[in-house]
């Protein structure tokens, strides 16, 4: 039966609700037949028969509201007001897509109208509302951030880490879960221990409520009390839509090994637009639904015909945007007047940023009243709160997840993770959304996140507090890689880490922390990709890295008695690498060594001899030697420890060696 004409909203927003759901089942109906003709190249996954919570959710939404979806986005993005066009042309690859042609039915991004990209890995996009709710928090706004998320990600460890997050700081974030049944093939009442999604936010001190996924009026009404709870403070809200989507997960997928064409069609039954059009019918006439309906198709067609003639994207354009454009040139530093440790020097340098800079926050275990375990923010919870030196629970993944939603929302996150083995829980968060998230965005969302963390053998901290990670991460483009040996180099560099527009993986290693070294007074930076000359030679180039630059110079002076004149380069950072640096002492010198603590294979060490060989061949006097750390996990006690990483005594015998070749 229709409602009480006193339960319907008004016929403007009747219509309104009603044109997104036609909008969205036109526009996907023509995707698929697009991708019958091959117009899509890759995945096309259509929204068809859950078009009501997009439709419900959005209408509540500002501009300035953003949005975080998941593979499924293409009803997310067209109720947030993307135009289809721009999404057919994104599907069919063109220039003119709303991603330019990079991201097809999985990626897709506007940024100008808060539609902040889709993913084709479930769970992130529950992490990034996070931060997006936690950047408009710090900037004292009332806006939203909306995670739409499948049945799926709700046994995923994003969800229990994105809601218990949300909660505890109160996030002015919505988390709706579209239970759609089937998480690819895997029914939900298979795949939960407790199917009722919506029940277990009480679980984590929230709102929660499941609902009737294909009636947008009701939809509509609760989204509304949960975007007005989360604008003046009250939180988050968990909101579960059952609904069912009635195309496969993906055109051209087969869809009847886990389903029957019966229940398929028992569901087209309940179509949320056929619904709206009943249930609305004391207010809006059969006609003015007609009329919307032809609009809508006008709009569809044009739509399909703007794409289909639109150019592709410039094959030159492919390597762009992995990197924020770069900086002016930067002064060298002044001369260095005082002697501090390198943890001094990078908390100088943090200290003085977010004096500057408002929108700089830190997050990571302890870091709070306590300061960091290894001191990285004494002192500073009582200049600037909690908000802003923010302890977390342990949950990694979680608040990467949120530096990276912050990072595109306007704030410059911290994530201080301590040891470098604890963030390899976030690294699907790093690798396959923070890096990627400029590019894929076509360089309208920029994603300055630092992350920092120590490495290094050498205190029998045993293989889960001394891991080297550096070369894995310097193979991933979008990332810069810092890997710092002296306090100098420490405080110039996080200053530019702590001012640029891309992520930033700083690597600050154990043993050398409270090593003193020359520093200088007042504001500096060191740019990203200049290799410094720690010690000119004329015999042999050794290239070092963060605690290998201690050992190779601790030598040095002995050498040089022997009549072994030794230049040490220290590349800085790992990626960017200069390579140009090495080559121009490798000419002078004739012979190279490199000395790095990680593992041999695909290591620095192997990138830059393979470099060298490739560009500096003619200028060897002889082969190029590599002095790598044991290919194995780190041992606990001193005597084994000692044996898995390069000695001062093995720097200098290969040195004498290789001047004997």
């Amino acid at each position: 039966m229709p409602a009480a004409d006193v339960t319907l909203p008004a016929s403007d927003v009747i219509q309104s609700l009603y044109r997104v759901m036609q909008t969205i089942r036109q526009t996907e109906e023509e995707l698929a037949r697009c991708h019958q003709r091959g117009l899509i190249h890759g995945a096309c996954h259509t929204y068809v028969g859950e078009e009501a919570i997009a439709t419900g959710v959005a209408a509540h939404l500002r501009p300035e509201d953003v949005v975080f979806s998941t593979h499924r986005g293409h009803g997310h993005a067209l109720a947030k007001g993307m135009p289809p066009s721009e999404l057919m042309a994104e599907l069919f690859g063109r220039a003119a897509g709303c991603s330019r042609g990079r991201g097809g039915s999985m990626h897709l991004f506007s940024p100008e109208i808060g539609m902040m990209g889709t993913s084709g890995i479930v769970g992130p996009c529950i992490l990034q509302a996070c931060g997006g709710g936690y950047s408009f928090k710090l900037l004292k706004t009332d806006n939203v951030a909306v995670a739409f998320f499948g049945d799926g990600a709700s046994n995923n460890g994003a969800f229990h880490e994105g809601l218990n997050m949300a909660s505890i700081w109160k996030l002015p974030v919505l988390f709706i879960c579209e239970n759609n049944q089937f998480a690819t093939e895997v029914p939900n009442a298979y795949a939960a221990g407790n199917p009722n999604v919506g029940s277990r936010g009480e679980a984590y001190g929230m709102p929660g409520f499941t609902l009737d996924g294909n009636d947008v009026l009701e939809i509509y009404r609760v989204a509304g009390e949960a975007v007005k709870r989360a604008r003046t403070g009250g939180g988050p809200t968990l909101i579960e839509c059952k609904t069912y989507r009635t195309r496969a997960h993906a055109e051209g997928m087969g869809d009847f090994t886990y389903r029957t064409r019966e229940d398929v069609e028992e569901w087209k039954k309940k179509c949320p637009i056929t619904r709206l059009r009943q249930t609305a019918s004391q207010k809006v006439t059969a006609s003015q639904f007609d009329a919307i309906d032809s609009e809508v198709a006008s709009i569809v067609k044009e739509a399909r015909d703007f794409a289909e003639a639109s150019p592709v994207p410039d094959p030159a354009s492919a390597t762009r945007h992995v990197y924020s454009e770069p900086s002016p040139p930067i002064p060298a530093p002044p001369p260095a007047t005082r002697s501090i440790t390198m943890t001094q020097a990078t908390h100088e340098a943090l200290a003085e940023e977010m004096k500057t800079n408002p929108r700089i926050f830190v997050m990571g275990e302890g870091i709070g009243v306590r300061g960091g375990n290894f001191k990285t923010t004494a002192g500073l919870f009582d200049l600037y709160g909690a908000e802003r030196l923010c302890d977390t629970p342990i949950c990694e993944r979680g608040f990467v997840g949120l530096a990276c939603g912050a990072g595109m929302t306007g704030t410059r996150p911290v994530i201080d993770f301590m040891f470098a083995d604890f963030v390899l829980d976030s690294v699907g968060e790093i690798i396959n959304q923070i890096a990627k998230m400029q590019y894929m965005s076509s360089g309208r969302l920029k994603m300055p996140v630092l992350l920092r963390g120590c490495i290094g053998i050498g205190h029998s901290a045993a293989t889960h507090h001394s891991g080297n990670y550096y070369p894995m991460y310097s193979q991933v483009p979008g990332l810069r890689v810092v890997v710092p040996s002296n306090a100098a180099d420490a405080k110039g560099l996080l200053k530019h880490a702590l001012r640029c527009n891309d992520p930033v993986m700083f690597l600050e290693h154990r043993e050398i922390l409270s090593i003193k070294g020359p520093v200088p007074d007042g504001d500096y930076e060191i740019e990203f990709g200049k290799a410094a000359i720690t010690r000119t030679g004329h015999d042999v180039t050794v290239v070092a890295l963060a605690r290998m630059v201690h050992l190779t110079l601790s030598v040095c002076d002995e050498l040089e008695n022997a009549g072994i004149s030794v230049e040490v380069v220290d590349p800085r950072t790992v990626s960017p690498l200069d390579i140009d640096t090495i080559l121009q002492s490798v000419h002078k010198t004739g012979r190279l060594l490199i000395v790095d603590e990680t593992f041999g294979p695909c290591s620095i060490a192997s990138e830059v001899a393979a470099q060298i060989a490739d560009r500096g061949f003619n200028d060897l006097d002889a082969p190029i030697k590599r002095i790598n750390g044991a290919f194995t996990p780190t041992p606990y006690s001193p005597s084994l420890e000692k044996m898995v990483v390069p000695q001062a005594q093995d720097i200098a015998q290969a040195i004498r060696d290789l001047m004997n070749e």
